[in-house]
């Protein structure tokens, strides 16, 4: 995990919601964003990776949004949201391993349907003959 936090801009805003006095005159509510094409943490490759993972929280501008308001301080909402986008693109460069389809082979499809010959012919027994 490659630590950008440098990169990173905070902006502070009132949250929304129940909390009376401490919504109303604190500013805990934390939006972070991130220019993904002006980083220098990583390479062409995984800035498209990025951008392609996450288009739907990037802006024309190529930002990337973030807010955080969980927590009633804005101490811990920032590094919730550190915590956050710092997973988010995490997440974003993972390239999962290529799995190539197969046929089941034909002795598997024959043991199958030996199977299901022999439970049909169990319940088969089963029944009531006149």
């Amino acid at each position: 995990m490659k630590d950008f936090t440098k990169e990173l801009n905070f902006k502070t805003s009132r949250s929304s919601g129940a909390g009376g006095q401490n919504v109303n005159k604190v500013e805990t509510s934390v939006t972070v964003t991130w220019k993904v094409d002006d980083s220098e943490f990583f390479n062409e490759r995984q800035k498209s990776l990025i951008r392609e993972k996450l288009k739907n929280r990037i802006n024309l501008e190529g930002f990337l949004f973030l807010s955080v308001s969980e927590s009633r301080t804005q101490f811990q909402n920032k590094k919730i949201a550190i915590e956050k986008i710092l997973d988010l693109v995490d997440k974003s460069l993972f390239i999962p391993k290529f799995r190539a389809k197969t046929k089941p082979t034909r002795s598997s499809v024959e043991k199958r349907i030996q199977q299901k010959k022999q439970n049909s012919d169990k319940k088969e027994n089963r029944r009531f003959k006149f």
